[in-house]
């Protein structure tokens, strides 16, 4: 979501605050249980709208000031006081969408700022809405910067994902490597990594190709989409089951990831499957290593 910024103090925005006092949804709240903290935080809706934004998209051209809210309900019984910062996000290892701390955050989470209302004390069953601004340094490169509002309270925090574009040139490039093939039999498996060498976020599909072997099944598998999304300059490691990995006999396995925008990235790797317990494998075995991984099967 775009606003156009208008030149307003940080004074006058955390003046914007909005407390309702009326009890929320008409209904006493539920008692809060275990990993419920009593509150939420989400985008706030424009006015009259009734659809539920999953997160903030902001988009501008470097040095602007873009605008937006957040809704924070206190849906308990007794007074929150939830405290409000920015963050960067990032990919885990694993691909998972994470946030850094504010110490650790020198990128588009440093440029979220609530001013005066960084703090807000929420009285039982309120709903606040706070403005906050996300300054744009004027020398930032195109592409995607991803962020997240962190709230705070009691030991909690929630993120609300910012989806943040500097204005230019977009460039989807993704590259596939470290292919490896573990395990054995049924719980055969292809590891690899992805790495967005682009400046925008991607969602990527990935394809294997197997030729050769005996006793599996071989060529093309379908292309699915990936749960990730791979945010720019990141790398992932993720694992590709292979439960139809051929029983025996050296196989070609080639690797291709696509995402929209993109170049296809391909990768390929090379390895020997023996049955388990085959009398000739520890004889073959040694030729078959100079030539790939071997796999007892």
């Amino acid at each position: 979501m775009l606003h156009t910024p208008k030149p307003r103090t940080l004074r006058r925005l955390a003046a914007l605050l909005l407390l309702a006092a009326a009890t929320l949804h008409g209904t006493p709240a539920a008692a809060a249980g275990a990993d419920d903290p009593g509150w939420t935080a989400e985008p706030a809706s424009a006015d009259g709208a009734t659809a539920r934004r999953p997160s903030f998209y902001l988009a501008g051209p470097a040095g602007t000031v873009l605008e937006d809210r957040l809704a924070l309900s206190n849906t308990g019984d007794r007074e929150r006081t939830v405290t409000l910062r920015g963050g960067d996000a990032y990919n885990t290892p694993d691909g998972a969408f994470a946030v850094r701390p504010a110490a650790a955050s020198p990128g588009a989470g440093s440029w979220i700022s609530f001013g005066a209302a960084a703090t807000v004390t929420l009285p039982p069953h309120t709903r606040a809405v706070v403005p906050f601004t996300v300054t744009v340094p004027p020398a930032s490169p195109p592409g995607d910067h991803p962020a997240a509002v962190v709230a705070a309270e009691g030991g909690h925090e929630a993120g609300v994902r910012v989806d943040l574009r500097v204005s230019g040139p977009a460039l989807a490039a993704l590259t596939v490597e470290e292919v490896s093939v573990r395990g054995h039999g049924a719980a055969t498996a292809v590891v690899y990594t992805l790495v967005n060498r682009g400046n925008v976020a991607l969602t990527p599909a990935l394809a294997l190709h197997a030729e050769g072997g005996l006793g599996g099944g071989s060529g093309p598998r379908t292309a699915r989409a990936l749960p990730v999304e791979l945010l720019p300059g990141r790398r992932v490691t993720l694992t590709e089951p292979w439960p139809g990995a051929p029983a025996f006999g050296r196989v070609a396995l080639r690797l291709t990831a696509t995402a929209p925008g993109a170049a296809p990235a391909t990768a390929t790797t090379t390895a020997w499957f023996v049955p388990r317990g085959s009398a000739a494998w520890a004889g073959a075995g040694l030729v078959l290593l100079g030539t790939g991984a071997l796999f007892l099967v």
